[in-house]
């Protein structure tokens, strides 16, 4: 009995030994280079370590230094040069699976991590301290330096470094999240079943600041509760649609509140120049938006795009299942000021402006003016609908060579006018009613012109049109079909205007001089795209003091 004692007794002194032995050698750079062996020969990935370290005062903490852990034949999915692991009793089951883990100095580089494995290692809670971190194939792409934060609980998957559910603070001195940069970042929030919320956001972004709280599903939805930029100054290399095709690119996007004060963005041909937005409660999804009782303030110092600036506009706008209502819109544009309020209805499609006004503008018309009065209309506007119409002391000039013409201090109302109606512009039912203090049409001068159009289905009607030219007074009066080929009807008389006061508006010259009084008869063809001179059929009756002529013309030729 005495002997078995003594054999039990020096086995359980020599296994103490052992374990003393392996406890010391372990912690000793040897013992870390076989442990690193041992894991990279065993396993699917490879270990680097340069020492394991353990202290009695805190029993439960095993330290491990220079560590390095990937893929066996990638780059290391982590480096770091501590790392800290909290034992548990939940270990004897489950030896991956640690009270926490601290990271301290180093790299988390989920990009060498292969798609179909996640990291083999959990923790009720993951520290990181000063970590870099590159996670470019996730569901929102992250690069951050300077990270400090913590998950708990920490149970990674091959999806999701986050796990399917968890609670994350994170803050970092920079940080890119889904293409936006931003500094001094901080972010807290939970993740539950591959459903995000973000509790609380704040960063430095773009010179200026951001805060919010939103959530995000697991199919990119989006909703944003509250976010706030303030001061922000931003530059981009993107044109204006590229710079917002993201948003339309996402599922969805749900905003219940959107406060944006002294913006400045800017593009390669675009820019907003102290931009103020408010904007409640509005879901875009695609290139379609949703609103049950939203709103939009918005105001700005300058907006550009191309060759079209507004300044200092001013929109307000209520959104609503039925369309927008638009409460107020007034800019300065072209030197001059304009103003309207209406409408637009999501059934029909119609743009009604109740109120529409024009003043003090010097527009010169751009040179494909003509193309874009041609082109269809988006899918979203079948029509527009100008319910009243004033216009006061513009001036509009036309550059084109071919047909050149300014018009100075023209005034103007109208009443019903549908100027587009199956996405084509028009004009195509109303009145209206302009006059010019002086105008130029192909180098020949007129003064105090007006004109009086009406418009229905099948015409427009020029019910009254005249001139002062020179000494003389032109008037007429003319009709333009609906139809598609356009059909044009013309009666114009002088009297004592130049004999040739026709020639620059395409009427070959005369043999006369003088003052004359004439009437023109005509019939011509507007068709879009197609000249209108082969056209043209008309008679010309000129008479002067002592001389009379007739003219006829047909297919643009005078017989």
């Amino acid at each position: 009995m005495k002997f078995l004692g003594k054999f039990f007794l020096t086995l359980v002194l020599l296994l103490l030994l052992g374990l003393v032995f392996i406890y010391v050698m372990l912690q000793t750079q040897w013992g870390a280079g076989w442990f690193s062996r041992w894991v990279s020969d065993k396993t699917d990935w490879h270990l680097s370590l340069s020492k394991i370290e353990h202290n009695f005062s805190a029993p439960s903490h095993i330290t491990l230094d220079n560590f390095s852990f990937g893929h066996d034949g990638q780059p290391a999915v982590l480096v770091a040069k501590r790392v800290d692991l909290g034992l548990a009793l939940v270990q004897f089951s489950d030896p991956l699976h640690f009270s926490s883990i601290e990271l301290r100095d180093g790299e988390i580089n989920l990009a060498n991590l292969t798609p179909t494995s996640a990291l083999p290692v959990q923790a009720n809670r993951l520290q990181l301290n000063n970590m870099r971190v590159d996670s470019p194939n996730n569901a929102l792409p992250l690069f951050a330096q300077q990270v400090n934060g913590g998950i708990v609980p920490w149970k990674p998957t091959a999806s999701d470094m986050l796990g399917r559910d968890a609670q994350f603070q994170m803050s970092a001195g920079t940080m890119s999240l889904n293409g936006v940069p931003g500094d001094n970042v901080l972010i807290q929030g939970s993740v539950t079943q591959g459903r995000m919320l973000f509790s609380n956001i704040g960063a430095d972004l773009a010179r200026g600041s951001m805060t919010g709280n939103g959530e995000r599903d697991a199919q990119g939805n989006w909703k944003i509760n509250q976010l706030r930029l303030n001061d922000i100054r931003l530059q981009t290399a993107s044109n204006l649609g590229d710079f917002l095709r993201p948003f339309q690119n996402v599922p969805s996007i749900s905003i219940t509140r959107l406060d944006m004060t002294d913006a400045r963005l800017q593009g390669p041909d675009w820019a907003v120049t102290d931009l103020d937005l408010t904007l409640k409660n509005l879901n875009w999804q695609g290139n379609d938006w949703q609103s049950q009782d939203g709103s939009l303030a918005m105001n700005a110092g300058n907006f550009i795009n191309g060759r079209f600036e507004l300044n200092d506009p001013i929109v307000n706008v209520d959104f609503s299942p039925q369309g927008i209502t638009l409460n107020q819109f007034s800019s300065r544009w072209a030197n001059g000021v304009i103003r309207a309020d209406g409408n637009w209805s999501r059934s029909d499609k119609r743009l009604t402006l109740d109120n529409l006004a024009v003043a003090g503008l010097e527009y010169t018309l751009p040179e494909n003016w003509r193309v874009r009065w041609q082109t269809a209309l988006p899918d979203w506007l079948d029509s527009v609908l100008v319910t009243r119409f004033t216009s006061n002391r513009n001036l509009i000039i036309d550059i084109n060579p071919a047909f050149p013409f300014q018009m100075t201090s023209l005034d103007g109302n109208g009443e019903n006018v549908l100027l587009a109606r199956q996405h084509q512009w028009g004009f195509w039912s109303g009145k209206v009613n302009l006059n010019a203090a002086e105008a130029t049409f192909n180098r020949t001068d007129l003064r105090h012109p007006s004109i009086a159009l009406t418009a229905n289905d099948q015409q427009i009607q020029v019910t009254e049109m005249s001139a002062f030219n020179n000494k003389g007074l032109l008037e007429g009066t003319a009709g333009v079909g609906q139809q598609a080929d356009r059909p044009l009807t013309l009666n114009l008389t002088g009297r004592a205007v130049p004999v040739n006061v026709l020639q620059n508006w395409g009427w070959p010259a005369l043999s006369l001089t003088g003052d004359s009084n004439l009437q023109l008869h005509l019939n011509a063809a507007l068709k879009a795209n197609e000249p209108l001179r082969p056209t043209v059929n008309g008679n010309l009756s000129v008479t002067t003091d002592n001389q009379q002529l007739q003219q006829s013309m047909q297919a643009g030729q005078v017989k």
